[in-house]
């Protein structure tokens, strides 16, 4: 499951510190369900779990939290920026079971196998999902726990349908897709993970939806646009100018609430499978 006509991805959202705010501010939202995700995994006190493509740390501190002081928790991340974000959140936090280093999991080597890899919409981002999560299972050992949680985003949509909302989310897919994400990999998982030799995962869905003013998808669609508009305009998908991004939240809002609408988000899927002894 190599990307079509052999394109290398590249991560279009960058590292900025703007951007690493945001994922602050998205890992809240996505909290919940990728905590859901875990527990229904079996990630639990004790453990050692590896966190692939950590970014501002979210799901790291997220893992730690579940696996106590007697567990550790290990990020990585090939972006310096990234880990330095980390590890000065983890600092200031005064978390003592996890820490953050630069690299990528799939190419390293670990002193000591994990009881349990994760990671977060990061896949998506690999040219070969396939490999990288053979290459991955190194690292854990045998009965040992494969978690992932990767994006939907057909799975985002309005009703009555909502025009700008639903620019705004086919801006997001195709500044993605040009870039070589795969932007429906959460639907994959269950086939990558086989391709991979792991056994079929268990597999749950979740997603943001509601209507009226106070429904956190306006900000989460509206902030992913942001970070991706320099790339739009470079690729010439939209202009600053036609996005409008300092109104952009409002203006959604504003048609939803006046349609009587619903909005809802990309789907968030997980998918968990054990390592077998034979591998």
């Amino acid at each position: 499951m190599e990307t079509p006509a052999g394109q290398q991805p590249f991560y279009a959202l960058g590292h900025s510190e703007k951007e690493l705010q945001r994922l602050s501010r998205q890992g809240q939202l996505l909290g919940p369900f990728t905590r859901q995700l875990f527990k229904e995994a079996g990630i639990s006190r004790g453990m050692r779990v590896l966190d692939v493509g950590c970014g501002s740390g979210d799901v790291a501190f997220l893992a730690a939290d579940l696996v106590g002081l007697s567990g550790e928790v290990v990020g990585v991340d090939r972006e310096r920026t990234a880990v330095d974000w980390a590890n000065a959140r983890a600092h200031r936090r005064g978390t003592r079971n996890l820490h953050f280093i630069e690299g990528d999991p799939a190419e390293m080597e670990f002193d000591q196998q994990f009881d349990a890899i994760v990671g977060r919409l990061v896949l998506m981002y690999y040219p070969d999902p396939v490999d990288t999560i053979r290459k991955l299972m190194r690292h854990v050992r045998p009965e040992g726990l494969i978690v992932f949680q990767e994006l939907d985003l057909e799975n985002a949509r309005s009703l009555p349908v909502a025009p700008l909302f639903e620019r705004s989310v086919g801006w997001i897919k195709q500044t993605l897709s040009a870039t070589g994400a795969r932007i429906q990999l959460g639907l994959e998982l269950y086939p990558v993970f086989l391709a991979a030799g792991l056994p079929g995962p268990s597999m749950r869905v979740d997603a943001l939806i509601g209507g009226g003013p106070q429904c956190p998808a306006y900000e989460l669609v509206a902030e992913v646009v942001q970070s991706l508009l320099p790339v739009m305009e470079k690729l010439k998908i939209a202009t600053a100018a036609e996005v409008g991004i300092s109104t952009l939240v409002q203006r959604m809002r504003d048609e939803v609430v006046t349609l009587g609408g619903v909005v809802r988000s990309a789907g968030f899927i997980g998918a968990w499978s054990r390592k077998q002894h034979s591998d």
